[in-house]
C-alpha cells in the first residue's frame, strides 16, 4: 500500500488484513490512519520512499493518487513485473456488485456513507461492512468488514473517475457542483462522469438523488430513481442550535421523528438520502433506518468538536470547497449563537484554490477574522498552478472587508490565529489537508493565552 496513511488505502488495508492477507505499506509521515494499521500488525514504513521498503514477496502494489509513477517503489515493482494499481481499482475489486451501495456526490459522501452503515446495522441481520474516507468519531475506524452476505457501503469519489471502477447494486448522488475540473476539464464532462456512474448501478437496484442533481444524471440510471423533493419528502419539525428534528417520507413508507446527533441543515438532507437508500434498496424498516441514522455521532473532521480552550469552543471541519465552507460557517453560527466566528483555513490543492478563489472569498465574507495557511498540495506532481496561494486569497478577503492575514507554515498560521483571537470567539479550523495535526498545538496555545477561561 503506497500512501497507506490515506483515507482510502488505509481502509482497504484494514479489510485485506482482516481477510488474512499479508499487508504492508509506506507513507511519508505518521497519521491516525497509519497508527490504526500498526495496531493491526500492518507494517507501514515512514519517510522518503525507497525501493528497499517493498517486500521481496509482494504480489500486488496499490497506490493512492498522491503517489506518482516516479515513486521508487512503483518503479521497482514494475521492473520486477509486479502489478501496480490505483486505489480506485482496488476498491472495485473489494466491492461485490450484488451487495455494494455506493455514495457519490460533490459534498457529504463520508457522512452519508457512515449513515447508511448505521442504518443497516440498526436493522440487525447479516453484519454490514463499509469503506469510508473518514474515521467514525466513536468507532475510530474508516472501514469495517461485512459478513459474507452483508451489505457493503462505500464512499465513491469522482476524482480521477475513480467511481467508474464500481458496479454497485444501489447508489446515492448527494449533490452535484463544479469540482475536480483539473481531471475532467469542464462541468459538462464532470456531468458525463456522473451519468456513467449511475449507469453502472444495477437495473434491479435503486439510485437516490439529492435535490440539485441534474436531470441528465437521473435519466442515465437503468433502474428505479428516487429524488429528494419528489419521491422522497423531507419534513422539518424544528431545530435547537443547529440540531434538527424531521421525518422522511417515501413511496409507501414514513419514518418516525428523527433527531440527529450532529448539527447542520446539510446533514439532514444527507440523512434523508441514507434512509431512503436503506429502505428502498435493502428492505430495512423505516424505523430501524431512522434509529441508526439518529445515533450516528459524526465522522472525524466533520464538524468535529476539538474542545473548549480558554473558554473558546474549537471546531474542525474538512470543508475545502466554497459550498462546504459556507454551510459549515452556517452550522457554527447556529451552534454557537452570539460568538464571533474566527477561521483558520487551509486551502486544498492549487487548482481548486485558483478555480474557486472568488467562491472562497464569498463563503468567508462576514466572519470575524480569517487566517489563511499555505496551500496544501497532496498531488503536487500533477497540480502546479501558480498564483493560487495564501497571500492572494488573504488579499482578496481584505478587499472584501474581511480581517484576513496569510500565514506560512501551519505552526506560523496557528500562532497568528491565536495571537489575534478575541475572548468571545468561536474558533473554526477548516481544510482537508494536514491542518488537523494542529489540534494539540492550537488548544495548548489558546489555553496559555486565556488561562482563566474568560
Amino acid at each position: 500500500m503506497l500512501g497507506a496513511g490515506g483515507a482510502g488505502l488505509s481502509g482497504a488495508a484494514r479489510l485485506l488484513a482482516e481477510a488474512g492477507h499479508d499487508v504492508s505499506g509506506h507513507d511519508r509521515e505518521a497519521s491516525p490512519f497509519t497508527a490504526s494499521l500498526a495496531a493491526l500488525g500492518v507494517d507501514v514504513k515512514l519517510g522518503a520512499s525507497e525501493a528497499a521498503h517493498m517486500p521481496a514477496e509482494v504480489e500486488l502494489v496499490a497506490r493512492s493518487a498522491a503517489v506518482s509513477d516516479e515513486d521508487p517503489q512503483v518503479r521497482a515493482a514494475r521492473e520486477r513485473g509486479v502489478e501496480v494499481i490505483k486505489y480506485a481499482e482496488l476498491l472495485g475489486r473489494l466491492s461485490p456488485p450484488d451487495k455494494t451501495l455506493a455514495i457519490a456526490g460533490t459534498h457529504g459522501k463520508t457522512t452519508t456513507t457512515w449513515m447508511i452503515y448505521e442504518a443497516l446495522e440498526a436493522a440487525g441481520g447479516p453484519a454490514p461492512g463499509t469503506l469510508v474516507g473518514g474515521l467514525h468519531q466513536a468507532r475510530g475506524v474508516n472501514s469495517i468488514s461485512p459478513d459474507p452476505t452483508g451489505w457493503f457501503a462505500v464512499e465513491a469519489c469522482e476524482y480521477d473517475r475513480s467511481f467508474l471502477q464500481l458496479q454497485p447494486f444501489g447508489a446515492i448522488v448527494t449533490n452535484f457542483e463544479e469540482d475536480h475540473l483539473d481531471c475532467y476539464g469542464s462541468l459538462e464532462e464532470l456531468e458525463r462522469g456522473f451519468c456513467r456512474f449511475v449507469d453502472r448501478v444495477s437495473a434491479e437496484g435503486l439510485v437516490v438523488l439529492g435535490t440539485d442533481v441534474p436531470e441528465a444524471i437521473a435519466e442515465a440510471a437503468r433502474g428505479r430513481v428516487w429524488r429528494l423533493g419528489k419521491e422522497i419528502q423531507l419534513d422539518l419539525l424544528g431545530q435547537d442550535r443547529g440540531y434538527f428534528r424531521f421525518q422522511v417520507r417515501g413511496p409507501g413508507w414514513t419514518t418516525p421523528e428523527v433527531q440527529l446527533s450532529i448539527p447542520g441543515r446539510f446533514n439532514v438532507e444527507d440523512a434523508a438520502l441514507a434512509i431512503a437508500l436503506a429502505v428502498g434498496c435493502t428492505g430495512v424498516s423505516p424505523a430501524a433506518a431512522a434509529r441508526g441514522v439518529a445515533e450516528f455521532p459524526g465522522a472525524a473532521r466533520r464538524f468535529e468538536r476539538w474542545g473548549v480552550s480558554g473558554g473558546i469552543p474549537v471546531v474542525h471541519d474538512y470543508a475545502h470547497h466554497p459550498t462546504e465552507v459556507r454551510v459549515t460557517i452556517e452550522a457554527a453560527r447556529r451552534a454557537f449563537p452570539g460568538r464571533d466566528l474566527e477561521v483558520l483555513f487551509q486551502p486544498h490543492q492549487a487548482s481548486r484554490t485558483a478555480r474557486h478563489m472568488e467562491g472562497f472569498v464569498e463563503a468567508l465574507r462576514g466572519t470575524g477574522r480569517v487566517v489563511v495557511t499555505e496551500v496544501y498540495g497532496a498531488r503536487k506532481h500533477i497540480d502546479r498552478i501558480e498564483g493560487a496561494d495564501a497571500v492572494t486569497l488573504a488579499s482578496k478577503l481584505r478587499r472584501a472587508g474581511v480581517d484576513a492575514v496569510a500565514g506560512s507554515s501551519l505552526l506560523d498560521s496557528c500562532g497568528r490565529f491565536v495571537d489575534g483571537m478575541k475572548p468571545n470567539a468561536c474558533a473554526l479550523v477548516m481544510g482537508a489537508g494536514d491542518i488537523d495535526t494542529l489540534k494539540l498545538d492550537l488548544l495548548d496555545a489558546m489555553a496559555l493565552r486565556y488561562p482563566s477561561g474568560s
